[in-house]
Formats: structure tokens, C-alpha cells, sequence
């Protein structure tokens, strides 16, 4: 385990340099379907951020995690759902409408926490993938949200795309998160990339990262 993080963390270095970008990238085990045992070793051998999912299976190993660890919801968010993603996660990087963020808001206005999330763009226009469309983006709209904090932008760019294709999604995600980040301050992060193109990621300004396979191999 601790191999396969230095090998990826050589491979950020390497991209950052060849590209000379500076921007902090961090590494997000994505955690799904892995035993707890698993997940205990990867934070051992230094992971600082996992991400899940899934909420009843999130919820399920977090009762028995004990390690400090900083936990991100990376799956599609259910209405029915929001109540306890506010509960068991530090940052929702998957708010992907207003519908969903009223509720995030609201949540966490009853347990009086400014919930972290990020906005789920569909860059791709994917019908298949959730995200707001660039034209149903109101940042000035969610400023008025007083328990979250925009703190960034994410995507799942749609499959069997060639690395041109990819490397203009994530361009373009990028763009939009600048954008925002003109009214909305705090909006700083770039999620994007996962094991098969996080280089190419990083190469158009990801700040996180989401690998799973290349950590704890093929899932069975």
C-alpha cells in the first residue's frame, strides 16, 4: 500500500513539474466496497481523506473506524439520504441541484453545521451522469445558503472518451470553477480524476484526486 501511494504521489510530482503547476493536489482513497481492514491500513500508510459511495455502507464502517481521517461523499445523493450524509461526512462532493443543496442546507441548519460540499458538474452532458448544466448554474443563488460552503467544483466525465476529449472536460471544469470562484470565494477545488486519467487531471488543474483501483487493485 504505502508503494502504490508513493508511486502516485511521484506521478503528481511529475505532472506538476512537467507542467509547472503548483496547486496543492490531494489524494482521495476512494474506499467503496473495501473491507475496514483495508481502509485501517491505507490510513496508516498515510491516506488522509476517504472516499465513499454509498451512505449505508459508509455509515456502517464509520461506526467501527476509529483513525482521525477527513471523509468525502462521492456517490449520487438521495433526498431521502441527506439527513445522515450531513452527519457522516466533512465534505458532500456530489451536490448536483439546487433541490439537493436546499436539503443539505437545511440539515445541517438543525445540527448548526456549515456543511462543506462541492457542485457536481455535468460537463459532458452525459444523460447518464448527474450534474448541474452549465446554464442551471445560479452561483449568486446558492450565496444565499448561510449553513454550506461551496468549497469547490466536481465531475465524473462520461465513459470511452479519447484523452483529447477528456483533457477538454476537464479544461472546462476547471473554467467553470474559476467562475464561481469570482462570487463565491471559497469555491478553490477542482475534483477530478480517477486511477485511469488523474495525470491528465492534475495536467488541467485538479486539486483532488479520486483513485481507487490503482490503491487497492481491481475490485472482485
Amino acid at each position: 500500500m504505502k508503494n502504490r501511494i508513493k508511486q502516485i504521489e511521484n506521478n503528481i510530482k511529475k505532472t506538476q513539474k512537467e507542467n509547472k503547476n503548483n496547486q496543492n493536489v490531494k489524494l482521495i482513497a476512494v474506499t467503496k466496497t473495501q473491507t475496514l481492514e483495508k481502509i485501517k491500513e491505507a490510513i496508516q500508510s498515510g491516506i488522509k481523506i476517504i472516499g465513499e459511495n454509498k451512505i449505508q455502507e459508509a455509515e456502517e464502517k464509520f461506526e467501527k473506524l476509529n483513525q482521525r481521517v477527513e471523509k468525502h461523499f462521492i456517490g449520487h445523493l438521495q433526498r431521502n439520504k441527506t439527513k445522515k450524509a450531513v452527519r457522516l461526512f466533512d465534505v458532500i462532493q456530489t451536490a448536483d441541484s439546487q433541490k439537493i443543496i436546499k436539503n443539505i442546507n437545511k440539515e445541517a441548519q438543525k445540527i448548526e453545521k456549515k456543511q462543506k460540499i462541492m457542485l457536481q458538474v455535468n460537463v459532458g452532458r452525459d444523460e447518464k451522469k448527474y450534474g448541474f448544466l452549465l446554464e442551471d448554474l445560479n452561483e449568486l443563488e446558492l450565496k444565499e445558503y448561510k449553513n454550506i460552503e461551496i468549497i469547490g467544483v466536481m465531475t465524473i466525465p462520461p465513459q470511452n472518451k479519447t484523452e483529447q476529449e477528456l483533457g477538454d472536460i476537464f479544461k472546462r471544469t476547471k473554467k467553470i470553477q474559476e467562475k464561481i470562484k469570482k462570487n463565491i470565494k471559497t469555491c478553490k477545488e477542482t475534483s477530478m480524476g480517477m486511477s485511469g486519467d488523474y495525470m491528465l487531471a492534475i495536467k488541467e488543474g485538479a486539486t483532488y484526486i479520486r483513485i481507487g483501483t490503482n490503491l487497492f487493485g481491481k475490485r472482485k
